[in-house]
Formats: C-alpha cells, structure tokens, sequence
C-alpha cells in the first residue's frame, strides 16, 4: 500500500492521507512520478475505472499521525501549482523561473 496526500483547493481543505494499493496508485501516478493533478489523471485514464478507484481510495483515509510515509500528492484545484511541477516528481520541484526550490 501507498499513502497519497491530496491537496484540495477548497477553503477548509484539510489535506487528507489515503491508502491506496500498487495498482491504483499506478492509475493515477505515470511510473516515477509522485506528484498529480486530477485533471490530468482523468485525461489519461478512463473516467469509469478512475471514478470505482477513487471511491475505494476514500474509504482508506490514515489519520496523520498513523502514516507511514507519503508516496504521492493530488492536487485539485490547484492549477497554479503545476509551474512548480514541471516533471511530476516533487524532489524536482522549481521555481517559476526554473531554479530549484530545495
């Protein structure tokens, strides 16, 4: 199992940890990536399989404190995020400018 953090650009967000198996988080992260944005996951996919997925994802929320570890973030809502992205991999995360941010 892998734990995904979603990213919701919704006011009272709370930015959630869900439990999903190998296969399901291959749906939604393309190999080597561990960052997403739901648009873009939907794209690729298909809606029907994306939709029965995540509607198993949701019923695995892991509280915070009980995670063991992060292996990918979902962004909804958040396009303005994406310039940050560019690669889909968080430890590859930049600037607007295209310098680093760690």
């Amino acid at each position: 199992m892998k734990n995904i953090q979603v990213f919701d650009g919704a006011r009272n967000a709370v930015y959630d940890i869900f439990s999903a198996t190998d296969e399901e988080f291959n749906l939604i992260f393309p190999a080597g990536q561990d960052v997403a944005f739901i648009d873009e996951v939907y794209e690729r996919g298909d809606a029907n399989q994306l939709d029965a997925t995540f509607n198993l994802i949701w019923t695995r929320r892991i509280p915070k404190r009980e995670a063991q570890g992060i292996h990918g973030l979902l962004f909804y809502e958040l396009d303005e995020k994406k310039i940050y992205y560019p690669t889909r991999k968080d430890e590859e995360a930049t600037n607007p400018d295209g310098g680093r941010l760690r």
